[in-house]
């Protein structure tokens, strides 16, 4: 019985993985025909300026909350904890006056005649925050207790409803400008919240809540409510919920960075941060569809298999020839994976982004851009592994240090983007990040080597692909950048598909190159994702 009851949750998180997958498929779909009726300057006023104002409420508002409530075990009076989850909406409505004034009368206002209707997208954006904030008790009892499907459901719907609302009012009315996307903002947050209320108030009460022995009974349960001889709220929690909120001013600076730099420091007009934010979107598909997976589960694998805070010498030797031996294969695994991007990445941006947004996004700093994160790509791919290792490994010393280390670090970044910007647009914002990352790798790989060097492992070799592949690479973006020139991406169609040929002909001999050279490579993805795909399926 209790196989069968892993089997069925863990059939659950697959299918609602997949609803995830299918509705993000949607909503890609959606935006992508949104751009083509949209200016440079509305998108960056949207996807910018007004959402980080409502990110920055949401997170002052309720980050804390949510962290201190999801503490400990489930077995608590919720009633307190509920009361507690109801300040968060006070709080939003204070942080959206606030911050609405200064977005309004500190910050640069965008020309009407270009972004028309900015005043108003400033309360809607803040009032959407406050309305989402609503259902806060909802969603943190949702959390813990596990109702992964519910999150998934609730989260696709609104965001469909959202892309959906935004293209029908872009088609038929699109001179309203920010009203579009003000209405479909505040659509997205009453639809969230409402899928919220409509499942607690269908649940709370019925067999399957009973049976479950859910702590709350009822939907008026789920306001705030004055017991008598108790205090309002659990001061425990309170008070942890003031340490977390100390440390949410300094984490959202370093979280928004970018959109803080060019939001308050003017570096960059709103049309390019309009093309800057849909880049950064698009680049970063591959980090968290293909790398976050491989760094999540192998994190697992290495805290389970090596024991934490001890040398090479106090662990298991089978143990350690086993993880060196994951650590050198999955280093080569996301090596490859990133030059592949980033070879073919270069030659291939300009064509990418015209299919995706037309000349909006083809035309301009988007193609550089999007080369420019391709190489942003590989170095992603090597600090997720070498990060996750090391994170595996760390005391709660040397996790302490590295902490220290990185909000140095995420400063460095701030500034290095400020000047970096200056000088070079903002492909300065992607460089910042290579420079940033590129010191997170050296500090892993010292450690990996520091860890290793009193055994006869050398995982770290992993970063050294075959000469015959790397030459095939180098040979591959040659040809594909010549025929980037000669046939993409104004000479119509069959120049751009005899270009697109030309690239799947270089692919196909860099991969079969690959299974040439990198045959115990091959084997440890067969063995690794292979098998566990098909044993998934079955």
């Amino acid at each position: 019985m209790k196989g069968s009851g892993i089997q069925w949750k863990g059939s659950q998180n697959l299918m609602a993985s997949l609803q995830m997958v299918l509705f993000r498929a949607v909503t890609f779909g959606l935006n992508a025909f949104t751009l083509r009726h949209l200016s440079r300057e509305l998108l960056g006023v949207v996807n910018v300026r007004l959402t980080l104002l409502y990110s920055t409420v949401l997170f002052l508002a309720r980050e804390a909350f949510r962290r201190a409530c999801l503490s400990g075990s489930t077995k608590r009076n919720w009633t307190k904890t509920i009361n507690l989850l109801w300040l968060t909406v006070p709080l939003g409505v204070f942080w959206s006056v606030f911050l609405g004034l200064v977005w309004l009368h500190l910050l640069e206002v965008p020309d009407p005649s270009v972004v028309p209707h900015y005043q108003a997208g400033v309360v809607a954006f803040g009032l959407s925050a406050v309305i989402e904030l609503l259902g806060e008790p909802f969603w943190v009892l949702a959390q813990a207790h596990l109702f992964v499907r519910l999150k998934v459901i609730a989260e696709s719907l609104s965001v469909v409803s959202k892309c959906v609302l935004t293209v029908v009012l872009v088609i038929l009315y699109p001179q309203w400008g920010l009203h579009i996307f003000s209405l479909a903002q505040l659509l997205y947050t009453s639809v969230l919240v409402m899928c919220y209320i409509i499942y607690f108030g269908m649940f709370l009460g019925s067999p399957e809540a009973t049976k479950k022995s859910f702590p709350v009974t009822r939907m008026k349960a789920l306001l705030p409510k004055v017991v008598e001889d108790e205090t309002f709220l659990n001061w425990k929690e309170a008070r942890l919920t003031w340490s977390f909120f100390k440390q949410s001013f300094l984490k959202q600076i370093l979280t928004e960075g970018e959109r803080y730099v060019m939001t308050f420091l003017n570096v960059l007009n709103f049309g390019d941060q309009g093309v800057y934010d849909i880049v950064n979107n698009l680049g970063s598909l591959v980090a968290r569809f293909i790398f976050l997976p491989i760094e999540e589960s192998f994190y697992v694998f290495f805290a389970k298999v090596l024991e934490r805070g001890k040398n090479v010498k106090d662990q298991k030797q089978d143990d350690i020839a086993m993880a060196a031996n994951v650590l050198e294969l999955l280093l080569k695994l996301v090596l490859l994976i990133g030059l592949t991007i980033t070879v073919f990445g270069y030659a291939f941006s300009q064509l990418a982004l015209d299919i995706y947004g037309g000349s909006m996004l083809s035309s301009g700093t988007g193609p550089n851009l999007l080369r420019c994160y391709s190489l942003y790509v590989l170095f992603l791919a090597i600090n997720g592994v070498t990060e996750c290792f090391t994170f595996a490994l760390m005391c709660k010393e040397e996790v302490d240090r590295y902490n220290f280390v990185m909000l140095a670090l995420s400063f460095t970044f701030l500034c290095i983007s400020y000047f970096l910007t200056h000088w070079h647009g903002s492909v300065g914002f992607i460089l910042a990040n290579c420079f940033n990352m590129g010191i997170r790798i050296a500090h892993s790989t010292h450690y990996i080597y520091d860890y290793f060097k009193e055994s006869t492992y050398r995982p770290l070799t992993g970063l050294l692909p075959s000469p015959v592949l790397i030459l095939v690479y180098v040979i591959s973006g040659v040809i594909t950048v010549f025929s980037e020139v000669f046939f993409c991406c104004d000479k119509g169609w069959m120049a751009r598909l005899i270009h697109i040929s030309i690239g799947a002909v270089c692919f196909a001999a860099t991969i079969i190159t690959m299974f040439c050279t990198e045959t115990k490579l091959v084997h440890f993805v067969r063995s690794q994702f292979l098998s566990r795909y098909m044993k998934k399926g079955t």
